[in-house]
């Protein structure tokens, strides 16, 4: 007797909100690049340890030779990141990427310039064109639904966002009625106001609006950003931990008071 055969579908593909550090190179030394990841793997391991990267080289006079990338992709390996792609730039670029055998990433959110002018920084704004690869967590982003009668078009999320879970408000302010877990995600291209504890991760002004700012209760955060600009903690300062705080960016730095 024949076995039967199993018509059920090998995968389901689907497009989801990518979170995606850009890793811009100023100056092909693979050393140099090697040890300045390193740190900032130390500095936040939660956050950048094993972090899906693009390589940015359009900062570069010339595009490097072949060897030249690939130590370039080895020391951000080495450095306890992933390279998933190389970000979008010349003819030149697409067919080095195809060489490389890696994609081409023409636009993606989600990769934030360090309020110290670090080496990692934000793409041109625009919607995720190429899905996640095997290796980079592939999170289906919760659009919060608009609450009636809610103030300015802002989107309302009710309740606690939890751990792996991401939240995101396009074009418009977000308000979370809940407490955001470690691990989890709000992100609005306005402002953010959080009625709650703050664990996860908070970036408002995600396509640049560098006049956005976020409200939170009780501040424990893991990082908040704006318009790319942003600030980690492996520990909270005692002057804000738990307290109801604002943060805002004052030219290119980024600032967080307690409210008063």
């Amino acid at each position: 007797m024949n076995a039967k055969m199993d018509t059920t579908e090998a995968c389901d593909l689907r497009f989801g909100q990518v979170g995606i550090a850009c890793v811009r190179i100023k100056r092909p030394d693979a050393a140099a690049l090697c040890e300045e990841l390193e740190r900032r793997v130390r500095a936040a391991p939660q956050l950048f340890s094993r972090a899906a990267v693009v390589l940015d080289l359009s900062h570069l006079l010339n595009l490097p030779d072949d060897g030249t990338v690939d130590a370039l992709l080895e020391a951000v390996r080495s450095a306890g990141m992933l390279p998933v792609g190389l970000a979008y730039g010349t003819s030149a670029t697409e067919a080095l990427a195809q060489r490389m055998g890696l994609p081409l990433i023409a636009k993606f959110r989600a990769a934030y310039e360090p309020a110290d002018g670090g080496s990692i920084a934000p793409p041109a704004p625009g919607p995720v064109s190429a899905p996640a690869p095997a290796l980079a967590p592939v999170r289906e982003p919760v659009l919060a639904a608009p609450a009636p009668g809610s103030m300015l078009g802002a989107q309302h999320h009710e309740g606690a966002v939890r751990s792996g879970q991401q939240v995101y408000a396009r074009d418009r302010d977000l308000v979370v009625m809940g407490a955001i877990a470690n691990g989890a995600e709000v992100i609005a291209d306005g402002s953010i106001h959080i009625y709650g504890s703050l664990k996860g991760r908070a970036m408002a002004g995600a396509q640049g609006d560098a006049k956005a700012r976020i409200f939170v209760s009780d501040f424990r955060a893991e990082l908040v950003a704006i318009a790319g600009h942003y600030r980690v903690f492996e520990q909270i300062p005692k002057d804000l931990e738990g307290q109801s705080v604002q943060c805002w960016l004052d030219g290119e730095k980024l600032l967080i008071a307690p409210l008063k």
